[in-house]
């Protein structure tokens, strides 16, 4: 696996339950690294050959971009972009900027990283959920998600999207930390 004994990513392991998920988010509310969650039932990555992002309205989604092109430059993995179906343009938006900083790092770093755009059914607050149902349609190793910046009342009754998301995954789920203050990761 390409991120056991790596101090810039943080894995964390955990059964299925509704509290095991939300504490290990709990206890990643502060981390600077992008962490993976593992659970019993997720398929572990023998080889990363694909890398599902989705893309939504809420700007720290281009936080993404470091994360995939980083994955990508030490696996060789494909990367897929999956923006939301947004009636307005800020998913598009977050999406220029994310394959503008793909195309950048390629060039930078004369490394042929490959990207495929992929269209969408759901809006931003429902694109996990699709993420999850569609995982053999997408044919991904690992779901590039976003933590939540601050739970809401539906969130503490109901469960963060990512906790949602990381019960359901077949496949390890990463996150990276919304607020820039808390990023960090060398490319």
């Amino acid at each position: 696996m390409i991120w056991d004994n790596n101090d810039d990513i943080l894995c964390v392991r955990c059964d299925n339950s509704r509290r095991a998920i939300r504490q290990g988010l709990n206890d990643c509310r502060e981390e600077r690294r992008p962490y993976v969650f593992l659970t019993p039932t997720m398929r572990e990555i023998i080889e990363l050959k694909r890398i599902l992002v989705p893309v939504t309205m809420l700007e720290e989604e281009t936080y993404k971009a470091e994360i995939c092109t980083y994955l990508a430059r030490k696996t060789g993995a494909h990367i897929l972009l999956l923006p939301a179906n947004d009636y307005g343009s800020k998913a598009k938006n977050n999406m220029g900027k994310i394959i503008t900083h793909i195309q950048s790092v390629s060039e930078r770093t004369d490394t042929n990283l490959t990207y495929e755009v992929l269209e969408a059914h759901k809006d931003s607050f429902r694109l996990w959920e699709e993420c999850v149902v569609r995982q053999r349609d997408f044919a991904h190793q690992l779901l590039l998600l976003t933590a939540s910046r601050e739970y809401g009342l539906d969130d503490i009754l109901f469960g963060p999207p990512e906790q949602k998301a990381i019960a359901r995954s077949q496949v390890p789920v990463m996150l990276v930390n919304p607020r820039s203050d808390l990023f960090s990761l060398c490319d």
